[in-house]
């Protein structure tokens, strides 16, 4: 990773927490987030998993029309905070801890590493 790869992960991680903690205490049962990115296609590369504690609650903010383009919202707008405009809204995909448990014993870097 370049020095100035290194310097946009930092401001990405900073920006992301802050959508993060909006996301909690919007959404119930959102727990965590996190990204991939290929610095070499960057902005368009970038891609957020967003954790759930349970399937019923993923189900819940599923269920709400407005939520994924509430959260979309704040990701956009986190991002222009740190000058960052992606081409097109950044693909979110969804998962919970249940899932996680059940599917790859708790062990989120497995399944991370097939998304």
């Amino acid at each position: 990773m370049r020095k100035t790869d290194k310097k946009l992960e930092a401001q990405l991680i900073e920006a992301l927490t802050q959508v993060c903690e909006q996301a909690k205490s919007q959404y119930p049962g959102f727990s965590w987030l996190t990204h991939k990115v290929n610095f070499q296609r960057f902005p368009d590369s970038l891609s957020l998993v967003c954790v759930f504690d349970t399937n019923q609650e993923l189900r819940a903010f599923n269920a709400d029309a407005n939520a994924t383009a509430g959260l979309q919202a704040l990701v956009k707008q986190q991002l222009a905070s740190i000058s960052i405009k992606p081409n097109k809204a950044v693909p979110l995909v969804f998962d919970t801890e249940e899932n996680c448990q059940h599917q790859d014993n708790g062990s989120w870097s497995r399944r991370l590493e097939r998304r």
